[in-house]
Order: C-alpha cells, then sequence, then structure tokens
C-alpha cells in the first residue's frame, strides 16, 4: 500500500471528527492541498465557520499546502475583517445605507491580500491566522497564538502577537529541506520514507 486515498473524508476509519480536509470545502477561495488534515474536537464542517469574514466580493483567498495539521479552533481572519486605520474613525457607516452610503467614496478598505499557509505546517489549538499572512513550509504555530507577522519556514511561533520561540533545525538543514521538497516527491517514494522523514538524518533518505 502507498498511503491512505486523499480523496477519503475521513482516514481513520469510524473517526469522523479527523479529515483531510479538501474534501470537505465548499468555498473556491479555500484551496488545500492532499493529506492535509483538520482534526475538530465537535464537527469538521467548523473549518470554514472558522475562516471568518470571509466575503466573496472581497476577492481574498486562503491557500493551505499539503501535508499540513490543523487543530480544532484554528481561526484565520481574512480580509473582510478590516476597517479603516488611518481615519478619523473606523465605524463602517457606509454599509449601512441611510444616508451613510457615500462615506466610502474615494477610499478603500486596507486589503492585505491573500492567506497562504506552506506545506507540512501544524497549527495549534485555537491559534489565530490574521489576513494576508505567509506562512512558510515546516513552520509550527503553537496554540492559542494570534499571527500578526509572516511566520519564516521551519521556525516555532507562539503568544499574542506571535514571536519567534526558535528554528526547527540549523539554517543549512532549512536550506536542504527547502529544496528537498519531500511533500512534491509521488506517494510512492514518500512511503518508502516514512521512517526516515519520521527521524532528523537527511542522509537517510532514499
Amino acid at each position: 500500500m502507498n498511503g491512505p486515498d486523499p480523496k477519503t473524508t475521513f482516514p481513520l476509519g469510524h473517526y469522523d471528527r479527523l479529515c483531510f480536509l479538501k474534501n470537505i470545502i465548499q468555498s473556491p477561495n479555500i484551496i488545500v492541498g492532499d493529506y492535509t488534515y483538520y482534526d475538530d474536537f465537535e464537527d469538521v464542517k467548523n473549518f470554514e465557520k472558522n475562516v471568518k469574514y470571509h466575503f466573496e466580493f472581497t476577492g481574498d483567498k486562503l491557500y493551505i499546502g499539503k501535508f499540513c495539521m490543523i487543530a480544532s479552533g484554528a481561526t484565520f481572519i481574512m480580509n473582510g475583517a478590516n476597517h479603516l486605520t488611518k481615519a478619523i474613525t473606523s465605524y463602517p457607516f457606509s454599509i449601512f445605507g441611510n444616508g451613510w452610503d457615500h462615506a466610502m467614496e474615494g477610499k478603500s478598505y486596507p486589503y492585505k491580500g491573500d492567506t497562504r499557509i506552506g506545506n507540512d505546517v501544524w497549527i495549534g489549538h485555537k491559534a489565530t491566522i490574521m489576513p494576508g499572512i505567509n506562512i512558510g513550509d515546516g513552520a509550527i504555530i503553537g496554540s492559542h497564538s494570534v499571527v500578526t507577522k509572516d511566520v519564516p519556514p521551519y521556525t516555532i511561533v507562539g503568544g499574542n502577537p506571535a514571536k519567534i520561540i526558535k528554528k526547527r533545525f540549523s539554517e543549512e538543514k532549512i536550506e536542504q529541506l527547502l529544496e528537498m521538497k519531500w511533500w512534491e516527491w509521488d506517494i510512492e517514494k514518500i512511503t518508502k520514507n516514512v521512517q526516515f522523514l519520521t527521524g532528523d538524518n537527511l542522509d537517510k533518505i532514499v
């Protein structure tokens, strides 16, 4: 066998609180790679509920790579949540109409672009990712963290706002891992190397 079928919604048999995420996503603006899983204490359908302020008219996308691990309660704040910050008030008058319709003429709300989560990223319980954030391959986001800045590859962050705790490996090893891109291998090669991928010796990779 060459691993579980990525088209399987619930890869753990009779357990329906962990899913391969791409198989339950309804929004065309959420793009998820193979084998990325989401684990929820109640219902895996909570994932899209936790992608907040994701309005079609805003047009931003949430990209999540392959082989990511996303814990229950992880929340993604999208650009629809943004208010004016350099104006006298951040109050959104225009959405209420009734004479306030013109409040945003010639202006626009802050837009920070798409949110991008790399491959092999672990996002902890109730972590929050703010709009337009880029999280590098192999990063780890601690539980209850609020990520307000981009996270470099293979870096562990935590806290509110999230700060770098440490790099997972030396810079040299990180460069090797980013060049190797194991998540792009065919599944046969990944299966052949799973015992080595769960170790720390790159020389054993075949």
